[in-house]
């Protein structure tokens, strides 16, 4: 009987090309894009570019729909205000995740804070995209927020890790997830190495937001703000640091069970078949996704 390789190979590094979303703020996205089109079963991948904002620069994302799959928000700087069709309202501060199951159908708004808004401050984040399988796409929408304290964090020599969903590094994060995957970030003293068990067939990524170092085995450079793909056979990916750096490395690590379905992508929604796109925009176009209510109203 043949065993996997112990080590996964990265087969593709993909640089993040630059672009902007909501009202207007840049992001950093390593897919989709022409030379990458999904991670099975992530769908988007967009780090937001991290800059300080004067008082009254910041900008978000006001009422727009989803409906077909999940959108995650991890903030690193910041603050976000978060307000849906569902009543849910929360802030999404330094540390936090906010994973919204769109499903059937949902409106939503991520705006600065009013806090952001008057005082100003840095902006630094992540926006994730995750399918939804075939029987679950109409699910009932869900929303978590997870505050920063709630992340399963481990330390292991030269390298930390915040798990946020999935069985990663032996430990459970705290999000609920519909299908198998993992999330986490990960940081890497200069020098240092991680290895991450990944279950066999499972896809892997990892996204380097902040320094470099390499990927896989062979090792493969992995340049700041690239994504690391895997090949879908072995036991663990690896990440090092490079070790004459002057900072850590930090990355984001995605690993997931694919679900092999066909994807029909219009803007914010994503079905299986263009007629389910088609009777998508008919709902949201006739109100059956509701309305935000405004704020401070009863």
């Amino acid at each position: 009987m043949n065993r996997p390789r112990p080590y996964r190979a990265a087969v593709r590094i993909v640089p993040a090309t630059h672009t902007l979303e909501g009202a207007g703020f840049g992001v950093y996205r390593p897919f989709p894009t022409p030379a990458l089109d999904l991670l099975d079963p992530y769908l988007l991948l967009d780090e937001m570019e991290p800059i300080d904002h004067a008082p009254g620069e910041a900008r978000g994302a006001p009422d727009h729909p989803h409906r077909g799959f999940e959108t995650v928000t991890y903030m690193l700087d910041g603050e976000f205000e978060h307000r849906d069709s569902r009543g849910n309202h929360g802030t999404i501060r330094a540390g936090d995740v906010q994973w919204m199951t769109a499903g059937d159908g949902i409106i939503h708004s991520e705006m600065p804070s009013r806090r952001i808004q008057t005082e100003g401050g840095r902006f630094h984040g992540f926006q994730i995209w995750v399918n939804l399988p075939r029987e679950k796409k109409r699910a009932t929408p869900r929303y978590q927020s997870l505050q920063a304290a709630e992340i399963t964090t481990l330390e292991g020599t030269g390298w930390r890790a915040r798990i946020i969903a999935g069985s990663l590094l032996g430990v459970d994060g705290p999000a609920a997830t519909h299908t198998p995957i993992g999330a986490a970030h990960i940081t890497v003293e200069p020098g240092g190495r991680i290895e991450i068990p990944v279950p066999d067939g499972h896809n892997a990524g990892v996204y380097a937001f902040s320094g470099s170092g390499s990927a896989g085995d062979p090792p493969t450079p992995l340049p700041e703000r690239s994504l690391a793909v895997f090949e879908r056979g072995g036991e663990a990916v690896v990440v090092e640091a490079v070790s004459d750096a002057a900072s850590t490395l930090e990355a984001l690590v995605l690993t997931g069970r694919p679900l092999d379905e066909p994807v029909a992508r219009y803007g914010p929604f994503v079905m299986n078949t263009r007629d389910e796109l088609i009777e998508a925009i008919e709902d949201y176009n006739a109100g059956r996704m509701g309305s935000i209510e405004p704020a401070g109203s009863t």
